[in-house]
């Protein structure tokens, strides 16, 4: 059976706040999600951030994947929390150990291998990436097999990449966000990311809207705090009813953001395809 590691970046006082909102701490919710996806797999899940004992690169090496999840975590900022996440990252680049991440995870694994990671000026994207279309690499890339010209997925970020490293191919972009979906190439691994959430349940998306309230207001991107909780009621009630025709109208999404199978299908592509990644 395979056998993953998920890290997750949040800081002990933000995975448990997480649990208290949506049940789960980032890591747990990959865990979850992989577990569904891959029944049987092992999970294991370490916290690079705020663990000082550093995993070896030979142990590392004996996971099938790594998996990087999303958090609050800003990696321009020179913290020893920061420092640690990077420094994981690249032991995961130098084990040859193929990695897929998602928002901030894409963003660790951006700047571990030189690319540069900034908040996005004076702007949001929540609750629904729209319109992510393809590159010219990415129209043939195994990560995004099976998407539509032009797909929506869930979103909330404040910080986005600004510059890939080298090595790395831009595979999607929007209007809001340049690199919506890339792969970094760097010592003797290969990392797909995405800057949306194929791994989060829509109730979970909804949450985590509502809890940012006021910052979609300061974006601008809602009049008042009560229309981000309605729109967020509206997420929360297309998990449960994901056919729902009238909810899909009124959030002006299709079924590769409502339904869950078409939602995960950057994660299902990188576990199909994580013999050919791995390192020889």
């Amino acid at each position: 059976m395979p056998h993953y590691l998920i890290a997750q970046s949040e800081l002990p006082e933000e995975r448990e706040a997480r649990r208290r909102r949506a049940g789960k701490s980032s890591g747990e919710t990959y865990a979850a999600t992989l577990g569904q996806m891959r029944p049987g797999a092992e999970t294991d899940i370490v916290s690079p951030a705020d663990d000082d004992t550093a995993m070896s690169v030979e142990r590392l090496a004996h996971y099938d994947a790594v998996f990087l999840t999303g958090s609050p975590m800003h990696v321009y900022d020179d913290t020893p929390e920061v420092r640690r996440q990077l420094d994981f990252m690249r032991r995961v680049f130098a084990a040859g150990l193929p990695s897929f991440g998602s928002c901030a995870g894409l963003q660790i694994a951006v700047a571990a291998a030189g690319g540069r990671v900034r908040k996005m000026p004076e702007r949001m994207e929540a609750m629904i990436a729209r319109r992510i279309s393809a590159t010219e690499d990415g129209r043939s890339h195994p990560l995004l097999a099976g998407r539509p010209g032009s797909w929506d997925a869930p979103a909330i970020h404040g910080d986005e990449v600004l510059e890939l490293p080298p090595g790395a191919t831009l595979l999607a972009s929007n209007a809001v966000t340049r690199v919506q979906a890339a792969e970094i190439r760097f010592d003797r691994g290969v990392f797909w990311g995405v800057q949306y959430h194929p791994e989060l349940a829509l109730r979970e998306i909804a949450v985590a809207v509502a809890a940012q309230a006021a910052d979609l207001v300061e974006a601008g991107l809602a009049d008042h705090e009560d229309e981000v909780e309605a729109r967020a009621a509206d997420l929360e009630a297309l998990h449960d009813a994901p056919d729902s025709r009238a909810l899909r109208w009124r959030l002006g999404v299709d079924g590769e953001f409502a339904e869950e199978g078409l939602r995960r299908r950057e994660i299902a592509n990188f576990l199909t395809h994580l013999p050919d990644l791995r390192a020889r």
